[in-house]
C-alpha cells in the first residue's frame, strides 16, 4: 500500500516560489552589485592591480582604518561588557534610559554622529576645550577615528552579551562565593568562560562595522593622506576622479576582508552555540 508523503503546514506556503523569490531579491540586492564590482575590477591586469591596493597612500589608509577598528573593538569589548554587566545585574535609577541610550548610535545617522563629536571634541568644544590644553588633540586626528569607531561600535558588544548574562542566574556567583571562591575566582573561572563566545562575537561585529563605517569619521578624522585617511574615504575620492577601476580594486580588497569578518563572525556563533549545548 503506498503512503503518501507527509507535508507540513507553514505559515508561508509554497516552497518552490518562495524560494525563487528570496533567489531573485538576492541577486538583485546583492549579487548584481557584487559582480558588477568584480567585473568592473577585472578590466585591470595583475599587476595594475597589486600597484593600486598596494600604492603607499592605500596601504596607509588600511593601517589606520583596521587599526583604529582593532584598537576601538578592544576598548568596546571591555566596556561593552562592564556596561552589559551594570545593565543587567544592578537596580539604579534611569536604567530604562540608559538601556534606550545603547542603541543610540544604531539609530542616529551617521553625519549626525560625526558633526556631533567634531563639535564636542574640536578646540573650543565641551570636551576639546579641556583635552586641547592638557596636550591631547581629539578632532581631526587618527584619534578622532578611533573615538567615532568607539562610539559606534559599544552597542554591538553590549547587545550580543547581554541576553548571555540575563541568563546566568545570580546564584551561580553565590555558589562560587559557598565555596571559597574569591570575586576574581569567579569571574575567571566561572563567568567568563561562559561569557567569551558571546564577548568574541561583539568584538568581530564591532571590528566590521569600524572598517566599514564612513559618515562618522569623515567629519572628525581631519582626512589628511598618509595621515588620518580611511579607506571608505579613498575609495570617494578615487570615484570623484573617475577612477573607476582603481576604487573597485580597492573594495574588492575591502570586500573580502568583510568575507572573512562575515565567516570569522559565522564560526564564533557557531562556537558559541556548541558551547550553549
Amino acid at each position: 500500500m503506498a503512503t503518501r508523503p507527509i507535508t507540513r503546514n507553514t505559515v508561508i506556503p509554497g516552497f518552490t516560489p518562495t524560494l525563487g523569490y528570496t533567489i531573485f531579491y538576492l541577486s538583485l540586492i546583492v549579487l548584481l552589485p557584487l559582480s558588477a564590482l568584480v567585473f568592473k575590477t577585472a578590466s585591470l591586469t595583475w599587476g595594475e592591480f597589486i600597484a593600486t591596493v598596494a600604492a603607499p597612500r592605500v596601504a596607509a589608509s588600511y593601517r589606520v582604518t583596521f587599526g583604529a577598528a582593532l584598537a576601538a573593538a578592544g576598548v568596546n569589548a571591555i566596556f561593552g561588557l562592564l556596561v552589559a554587566w551594570v545593565l543587567v545585574r544592578y537596580r539604579l535609577p534611569g536604567k530604562r534610559l540608559i538601556d534606550a541610550f545603547v542603541d543610540l548610535p544604531f539609530a542616529l545617522p551617521t553625519a549626525v554622529a560625526g558633526i556631533t563629536l567634531s563639535s564636542v571634541y574640536a578646540a573650543n568644544g565641551w570636551l576639546g576645550s579641556i583635552l586641547e590644553p592638557r596636550g591631547i588633540k581629539v578632532a581631526f586626528t587618527p584619534l578622532g577615528i578611533f573615538v567615532a569607531m568607539t562610539f559606534i561600535g559599544l552597542p554591538f558588544v553590549v547587545r550580543t552579551v547581554q541576553p548571555v548574562l540575563e541568563e546566568l542566574e545570580a546564584e551561580i556567583e553565590e555558589a562560587a562565593a559557598c565555596l571559597g571562591a574569591t570575586r576574581w575566582q569567579t569571574f575567571r573561572r566561572v563567568l567568563f568562560p561562559e561569557l567569551l563566545p558571546a564577548l568574541l562575537t561583539g568584538f568581530a561585529l564591532a571590528f566590521a562595522r569600524g572598517v566599514g563605517e564612513y559618515g562618522s569619521i569623515i567629519f572628525i578624522a581631519g582626512n589628511m593622506p598618509m595621515v588620518s585617511e580611511i579607506t571608505p574615504l579613498l575609495i570617494i575620492t578615487k570615484l570623484e576622479q573617475y577612477d573607476y577601476a582603481g576604487a573597485t580594486a580597492i573594495a574588492t580588497v575591502m570586500l573580502l576582508f568583510s568575507f572573512l569578518m562575515l565567516l570569522a563572525v559565522n564560526l564564533l556563533q557557531k562556537w558559541s552555540r556548541r558551547h550553549a549545548a
